[in-house]
């Protein structure tokens, strides 16, 4: 396993939002997670990200065991997050926000600009991300380039763990195939190990490995998503909302 959490658990005070979490990612796999809101899938990532640090558990990488002091710790170690608000600042060019905080220098300590855009383009194409230009600001790209931009940063600052939070929020139908496309692109490569959450249920069916449903800070569903269904899937969620109305 490239990423492994057993028995994790995080508390805000009285609110246990994670509880024994035992979760497992294997090399080159894509892993949907699923669940309603405030069933603690953000806070999960965060943890496995840096972000936060659990009150219990334990978290192993490569079979040993991390206790992340930092999100740059985590970096470190090549688990990146993209967040659904991308952290890219829409003024600057795509392949400033490629380098963002690594920029290269040239000589009289002047920005690399024209070597920062060779290789900025050199790794979109690799990957198979498609642009207007490289020097076009970010701001004038769609929602599903942006994020795109955004996955290829921390797949180039060789990202092996790659949490994509939310990805796929508030995006049309043509976007969020791009983004899609992109993730079936990084899984055939094979270095890259994807965590996505997303509440399409139909979209996790066609782009991931396997799929995990967390539910009031537990994972009670794993299974390869060869071997579930949408129609599965959505039963679940509709009856934890049920057993939820009935409890209040």
């Amino acid at each position: 396993m490239i990423l492994q959490t057993e028995h994790l658990t995080k508390r805000y005070g009285a609110v246990t939002a994670l509880s024994e979490v035992n979760l497992t990612l294997r090399q080159g796999e894509v892993l949907g997670l699923i669940g309603d809101n405030g069933a603690g899938k953000s806070t999960l990532v965060k943890i496995l990200c840096g972000f936060h640090q659990p009150d219990g558990g334990r978290i192993l990488v490569d079979g040993a065991e991390v206790s992340f002091k930092s999100v740059r710790h985590a970096r470190e170690l090549g688990i990146d997050i993209v967040y659904q608000d991308l952290a890219l600042i829409n003024e600057l060019s795509v392949y400033h926000n490629m380098f963002l905080g690594r920029e290269q220098i040239g000589p009289l300590r002047l920005l690399a600009n024209r070597r920062m855009r060779r290789v900025a383009q050199e790794h979109l194409d690799a990957i198979g991300v498609r642009i207007p230009s490289v020097d076009v600001e970010v701001a004038k790209l769609s929602g599903g380039q942006r994020q795109a931009i955004a996955v290829a940063r921390s797949v180039y600052s060789r990202s092996r763990i790659l949490l994509l939070d939310e990805p796929l929020a508030a995006m049309g139908a043509k976007e969020g195939a791009l983004i899609l496309d992109l993730v079936g692109d990084l899984k055939a490569r094979g270095d890259v190990s994807i965590i996505i959450i997303a509440h399409n249920h139909a979209q996790i069916l066609e782009v991931c490995d396997r799929v995990n449903l967390l539910q009031h800070g537990t994972i009670t569903f794993d299974r390869p998503t060869a071997e579930t269904s949408l129609q599965e899937l959505t039963d679940l969620v509709v009856e934890e909302y049920r057993r939820t109305r009935r409890s209040t």
